[in-house]
């Protein structure tokens, strides 16, 4: 349960009297989430929730994740938006921790993700793009190109006990990737960790999307990136074509590509694995048994990174 920092009835009920939203009704940890605490929060003036930012986030970087969300609901992207207090401010002081109050958003993350909800996620995203050009804030994505070689080096001794191989294979990768990496894409602010958990449907409508502690300023096309490995991989590690060609399409109906990011495509889906190949590697190997979340096998990423490699343009992503 990713809980990590427990709350009093008594710093409860003082913390949500500096918001105009009634007397707390029950606060419930949610057992979703890694990097903070959430609580499902009912009070008498409606349903939120409730975080406490952990020291994994930097505190620095919370006025750009939440004026972004606000700036984004505000322009009808379906996003959590942060309660202002009685004093203005959206962030405070919680048990020691940043914390901040969010609208609470309808529905469910897919368990089972089809084609249908790969395109309705194509084109929220587009839309989340294009709604976020005028953002006034900037933030560098620390989990780029720049940031892979000290997660390497972090893990590199010690990869051996994944996969026979596997330091060798990322080195050479790597070196690859900065070799090429692409510059002067269409770039903005980009969520940067859309995985299934993070996109809420109502039957086949998307109904929110949300943890925006990774949004960034990056290439539009390497968010793209992330959500080809996060939805269109099936279980057995097969590529489905198909949900792959509805998100980019249903995508591109909103904000086209240009021939420039068609052909960086497969480079940058590459690099997508190598980013959560190499973030679940250090996980792995360095979180202690007993630990409240249970890290992710680095390997799935290692077998998305190996198709990558095979990609020769856009049309095996279902694109002409």
């Amino acid at each position: 349960m990713a809980v990590y920092t427990e709350v009093t009835d008594e710093e409860l009920t003082a913390f949500v009297a500096e918001y105009e939203i009634g007397e707390p009704l029950s606060c419930k940890g949610i057992a979703e989430g890694i990097e903070n605490s959430n609580y499902l929060l009912a009070a008498e003036g409606g349903t939120y929730i409730l975080t406490l930012y952990e020291k994994r986030v930097n505190g620095a970087d919370l006025p750009f994740f939440l004026g972004l969300m606000e700036h984004l609901g505000a322009r009808g992207v379906p996003c959590p938006t942060p309660l202002k207090g009685r004093d203005g401010q959206m962030l405070r002081t919680l048990c020691g921790r940043p914390a901040a109050i969010v609208t609470f958003l309808d529905g469910m993350w897919p368990r089972r993700i089809t084609p249908e909800h790969c395109a309705r996620l194509g084109e929220a995203m587009a839309r989340m793009h294009l709604a976020g050009l005028d953002f006034h804030l900037g933030r560098a994505n620390a989990l780029s190109v720049d940031g892979w070689r000290p997660l390497l080096d972090a893990s590199a001794a010690r990869a051996e006990e994944v996969r026979p191989g596997l330091a060798e294979d990322l080195e050479a990768e790597l070196d690859d990737l900065e070799s090429r990496w692409p510059a002067g894409l269409p770039s903005g602010v980009i969520h940067a960790d859309l995985f299934p958990d993070n996109v809420f449907f109502l039957a086949d409508h998307l109904s929110g999307i949300i943890d925006f502690y990774f949004a960034c300023s990056d290439f539009f096309a390497y968010d793209l990136a992330i959500c080809l490995n996060a939805w269109c991989f099936e279980t057995d590690g097969s590529f489905n074509i198909t949900k792959a060609r509805r998100m980019l399409t249903a995508y591109r109906k909103v904000r086209d590509f240009s021939a420039d990011e068609l052909d960086a495509l497969p480079l940058l889906a590459r690099g997508s694995a190598m980013r959560f190949l190499l973030t679940r590697l250090y996980d792995w190997l360095n979180t202690p048994p007993g630990a409240l979340v249970t890290p992710k096998d680095p390997l799935e990423y290692m077998k998305k990174l190996e198709f990558h490699r095979g990609v020769q343009g856009p049309g095996a992503y279902g694109l002409d």
